[in-house]
């Protein structure tokens, strides 16, 4: 059996890291602001960034950082982690950030499985995984980010009855997630019988799922950390 507290692998979960030229005012805020709300490279404790906070949130793969901002404006009392490996991803998240003078949010510019890892254990209240990269190819599904060890990986930090919500408009990815998530045993299922087409009263909308990329309406999975 993994153990989750072992370095992950080389896993590739994500695509590309840039597309087009950062603008210059963002290029100014990613040298500027974001090594003041860059979390540690290595373990650290969510308190030691925010002391005053009372919940600790994590967002995975935030792309443009429009659900992480709004999530944190709406919740300033709550830390709100977010990890991104797209470098105009984070430039957008540090935009938002700036202009809506958000205090709560940290921001690691990589791999989320990383910040994972350097968690101490039960710290998290919240996850949020919004519409990742669906790697819909067959031959390609082994790249998902969903994958039993990085389960266990979110079980060992999230605090018993935190939430964990992820989001996909990839049919199959939504089947997928639902057997390895609930075939770990610190997981269920936060309401049996919900409608998973149903738009939580949460929710923010992002740029990605208004292009309709994938081969269904959106999905929304939420889990409990039991």
């Amino acid at each position: 059996m993994t153990n989750p507290t072992q370095p992950h692998g080389p896993l590739r979960s994500f695509g590309r890291l840039k597309s087009r030229p950062v603008k210059p005012r963002q290029q100014a805020l990613l040298d500027t602001l974001l090594p003041e709300i860059a979390v540690p490279q290595g373990p650290f404790q969510p308190l030691d960034l925010m002391p005053a906070a009372k919940a600790v949130w994590l967002e995975i793969g935030f792309g443009g950082g429009e659900h992480m901002a709004t999530q944190a404006g709406r919740h300033p009392e709550t830390l709100v982690i977010g990890a991104e490996p797209f470098v105009n991803g984070v430039a957008s998240a540090v935009r938002h950030v700036e202009e809506q003078a958000l205090k709560n949010v940290r921001v690691h510019e990589g791999d989320a499985r990383d910040v994972v890892d350097w968690l101490p254990d039960a710290c998290l209240d919240r996850v949020f995984i919004m519409f990742p990269d669906p790697w819909h190819k067959a031959r390609h599904n082994k790249r998902r980010l969903i994958q039993p060890e990085f389960v266990a990986r979110l079980a060992r930090v999230m605090k018993p009855g935190a939430a964990l919500r992820f989001a996909t408009d990839w049919a199959d990815y939504g089947e997928w997630t639902t057997e390895r998530v609930l075939a770990d045993p610190n997981f269920r299922f936060a309401e049996a019988d919900a409608d998973r087409n149903a738009i939580p009263a949460d929710h923010v909308t992002t740029r990605y799922e208004e292009k309709k990329l994938g081969d269904c309406a959106p999905v929304f999975l939420d889990f409990v950390r039991i």
